[in-house]
Formats: C-alpha cells, sequence, structure tokens
C-alpha cells in the first residue's frame, strides 16, 4: 500500500510559514562550505529541490523557522526535529558506532511518531529502508563516500546545456592536408 501524505494543519502551509522560511534564509549567515537553496524556496519558478538542497533546508533553515514559528505542536515539532537530526548525523564526515547507534534511534522514533501522529498515513519502503542506512554505514562507512549527490550535480549541469535535440549527429569538418 503506497504512503498517504499525512493531512496537515492549512496553517503550516500559508504564506505566513513560508515568509518566515524565507526571512530565515535571507538572515542567517551559513558558512561558506554550506551551499545555498533556491532564494525563492515555496514558489513554483524555484522549481524542485535537489537531494542536497533538501538536506541543507532540513539540517540548517527548516529547524530555525519551525521553531521560531511554534505553530507546530509540541509532538509535531519534537517528530520533526528526530527527523532532522537523524538527517544530521548521517551526514556527518566522521563515522563512529555512536553516532550510527543514535542515528538509529532518531529515525526509529521519527517513524513511530509518524504512525502515531498520522495514524491514517501507512509506513512505506523508504521508511524502512531509512532504519537500515545505520547498517551501510556500519558497512561502507560516511554516507559521503557513497551518496549520489556529486552525480547529480553533474546531471543538473547537464540538463542545463543548450541542446539541438540531435543526440549522436554532430557536424564535423576536416581540413586538408597537403604534403
Amino acid at each position: 500500500m503506497p504512503f498517504r501524505a499525512p493531512i496537515l494543519p492549512s496553517k503550516l502551509v500559508n504564506k505566513d510559514v513560508m515568509d518566515k522560511v524565507q526571512n530565515v534564509m535571507d538572515t542567517i549567515i551559513t558558512p561558506s562550505w554550506i551551499n545555498t537553496v533556491p532564494w525563492n524556496f515555496g514558489h513554483a519558478a524555484a522549481g524542485n529541490l535537489k537531494a542536497d538542497e533538501w538536506r541543507i533546508m532540513a539540517t540548517v533553515h527548516l529547524p530555525i523557522a519551525l521553531i521560531s514559528l511554534n505553530v507546530l505542536g509540541l509532538k509535531v515539532l519534537a517528530n520533526t526535529l528526530d527527523l532532522f537530526s537523524a538527517v544530521r548525523l548521517a551526514s556527518l564526515n566522521n563515522l563512529n558506532q555512536r553516532r550510527v547507534v543514535t542515528y538509529r534511534q532518531y529515525i526509529v522514533r521519527y517513524i513511530e511518531g509518524i504512525k502515531l501522529l498520522y495514524s491514517e498515513s501507512s509506513i512505506t519502503a523508504n521508511c524502512h529502508m531509512a532504519v537500515h542506512i545505520c547498517d551501510f554505514m556500519l558497512l561502507f562507512g560516511s554516507i559521503r563516500s557513497w551518496w549520489c549527490f556529486p552525480f547529480e550535480r553533474v546531471i543538473g549541469i547537464l540538463q542545463r546545456q543548450p541542446s539541438n535535440h540531435k543526440n549522436g549527429k554532430y557536424t564535423v569538418s576536416f581540413t586538408a592536408w597537403s604534403v
């Protein structure tokens, strides 16, 4: 059965909330090593966020905005912060046994919170796999060594390149050489 997204209270998705998120994005100063996200996040013109941009939103901008808004109930906020904390731990360069165990605790608590808060929703294979990411971290090390963000970035660059949509047809010219 596919996951049905929970129906959130309308006050979470109104203009005031998006204005607050955009205000946080405009006013906080982030270190130079943190990539940027579209300045017009939340508008159709911003397009779809890439996975790395979602990671930045979940670990930097959204926690600050959601805590300062105080529109979520405490249980919903705590559940959301469990997810953000799991993402943050999974994104670290250096791993140890304690960090992997803590990641698993956060993600399991997040999934259990989803079941309690949104009982009409069902858990998907993605949620199940999120629990098993800790197994891969133990086997392969930091996820930064095996994630696909660099490939996604190259694909994004290639998609923005002008094309005549004639794959494999190149204009080739040869210069005659005289001996």
